[in-house]
């Protein structure tokens, strides 16, 4: 989709159609999207220099790029600072992982990795606040298993969200982790508000620094 398509997009996001839930839509995208635009802005020498140390250490590309599921399954590609060696390969990224560079250590550890996904609320892609978004394989699994987990593709996925501040965040083993997940993401769907975005945008920052799940 060209940039002349996306900005077509992001209006008519925003100008939407009458209705209570489209003017909540519509109040949510507007939130995101100044939001998003606003920290790029500001965090751009930030993410400017963790691009640089990126290629000072490893060369290759400075973003990782990967297809997830987004609202109502639709694919879109997700953006991350790269964090494992160019010649590591594919697979679930698990504890201890040797393909992970010092220096993706420590932005997975701060979750500064995720800094880019910025633009893809700004591209209509991802929300601020939302369910995480999964690998379509991971997706498929888990569509295969839970009979309801498409309930949590009903909005657009988030950077952040209900369930990574509740402490379920990090690598899946057991499929009751995802079933709570799952609860989590329904959870915030049916209860979302403005406000209740950003109590967890607030809540976010110090979990981040203070939780042990990210790796």
């Amino acid at each position: 989709m060209g940039w002349g398509t996306r900005v077509s997009v992001l209006a008519e996001q925003i100008a939407g159609a009458g209705g209570a839930d489209a003017a909540n839509s519509r109040a949510k995208r507007l939130f995101d999207v100044v939001t998003a635009t606003t920290l790029i802005l500001l965090l751009l020498p930030t993410l400017l220099l963790i691009a640089a140390a990126i290629f000072l250490e490893s060369g290759g590309p400075v973003l990782f790029r990967q297809v997830r599921g987004g609202l109502n399954g639709r694919l879109f590609t997700i953006y991350k600072f790269r964090t494992m060696r160019v010649d590591c390969g594919e697979g679930w990224t698990r504890r201890d992982d040797d393909r992970i560079t010092p220096l993706g250590g420590f932005l997975r550890r701060t979750s500064l990795d995720e800094l880019p996904q910025l633009l893809n609320v700004v591209l209509g892609d991802m929300s601020l606040v939302g369910p995480r978004p999964h690998a379509a394989a991971m997706d498929d699994e888990y569509r295969a298993q839970i009979a309801t987990y498409d309930a949590r593709l009903r909005t657009r996925p988030g950077i952040t969200g209900l369930a990574q501040v509740s402490d379920l965040r990090g690598s899946i083993g057991a499929l009751d982790e995802m079933h709570r997940r799952l609860a989590a993401d329904v959870e915030y769907i049916d209860s979302w508000s403005l406000w209740l975005d950003v109590k967890i945008l607030v809540r976010t920052v110090p979990h981040l620094l203070f939780s042990g799940n990210s790796y």
